[in-house]
């Protein structure tokens, strides 16, 4: 099998798995039950919870404990992209080549299930308890927490809002995308990691290489913001430009942004290659992520 199809037939087992986490679409609430599972199953590579899996495979995880978390990962990355596509942060209509959440359901629906994805993660997270009462899951749901919060995603989400219409400087930059996008790569693969027993040595390099691995993915965000298409893209093209947001490319130049892309994969790719456990698809996951054109 290549590994296009056995990314694909990854996707699909994920997919099928999520399926099993969402709401039942009934009750007096039924929109914003509609409105979550729409936003869940418009597509998607399905990456972070591709990747939490295959390093908790990496170490020699099994059983089902990993698997709410897996869920819960995704629940979280979508309703952080729900938010991002509001009139008041990015006003974007098209995402994963369809409409968007506020598109379709209206604002205030938006923000709504937006906050009932965020809130189903933490509620989906939980049932590994039920699963597997340890120190372990316990530290999984901590991992998930930080990550997706004000010292995660959400941080980086702030200074990137607030540094809308600003020259800002690489450093700070660095700082938006490592919160904003490396966040929840880390927390996926901290999780796998964690969840199957990684000494906390392990733990710490698969960080650093999540990390680079997030750093690399949202430059190669920028080059593709300015270089694709919509319809190879999914999303509308140049709404960086149109935001008025700094990017990699404007900061550094394209080429420069391409080297940087190239520098910092390698990176990433030779931190996880120094670990004695091996996973040669997640090695290839993550080259192919990174070198993507949509």
């Amino acid at each position: 099998m290549s590994f296009k199809e056995e990314l694909g037939k990854k996707a699909a087992e994920i997919d099928e798995l999520l399926k099993t986490y969402l709401p039942e679409e009934t009750g007096f609430q039924k929109t914003v039950l509609e409105a979550m599972n729409y936003s869940v199953t418009a597509g998607g590579k399905r990456l972070r919870p591709m990747l939490m899996l295959e390093t908790y495979r990496m170490f020699g995880g099994e059983g089902k404990v990993i698997f709410p978390f897996m869920a819960a990962i995704e629940m979280i990355h979508t309703y952080s992209l729900v938010h991002d596509d509001l009139p008041a942060m990015d006003n974007d209509e098209y995402r994963r080549g369809q409409k968007t959440t506020h598109a379709v359901y209206g604002e205030a629906m938006g923000i709504l299930a937006g906050d009932a994805l965020l809130n189903y993660a933490f509620e989906t997270a939980a049932g590994a308890l039920s699963l597997e009462l340890s120190e372990r899951t316990a530290k999984a749901i901590q991992i998930l927490g930080a990550k997706a919060g004000i010292y995660g995603m959400i941080g980086g989400q702030v200074v990137d809002v607030e540094s809308e219409g600003q020259d800002i400087s690489r450093d700070k930059l660095d700082f938006i995308y490592r919160l904003k996008t490396s966040a929840l790569i880390e927390c996926s693969m901290m999780i796998g990691a964690v969840l199957a027993g990684a000494s906390k040595e392990e733990t710490e390099k698969i960080q650093k290489t999540a990390e680079d691995v997030g750093l690399a993915f949202q430059i190669q965000d920028d080059i593709l913001d300015v270089t694709s298409t919509l319809e190879m893209l999914g999303k509308p093209i140049h709404s960086d430009e149109k935001n008025q947001k700094t990017t990699y490319v404007t900061l550094e130049g394209l080429d420069k942004a391409k080297r940087d892309v190239e520098a910092i994969s390698q990176r990433a790719l030779a931190t996880l290659r120094s670990l004695e456990h091996k996973n040669p698809f997640l090695e290839e996951l993550i080259t192919m992520l990174i070198t993507r054109e949509k």
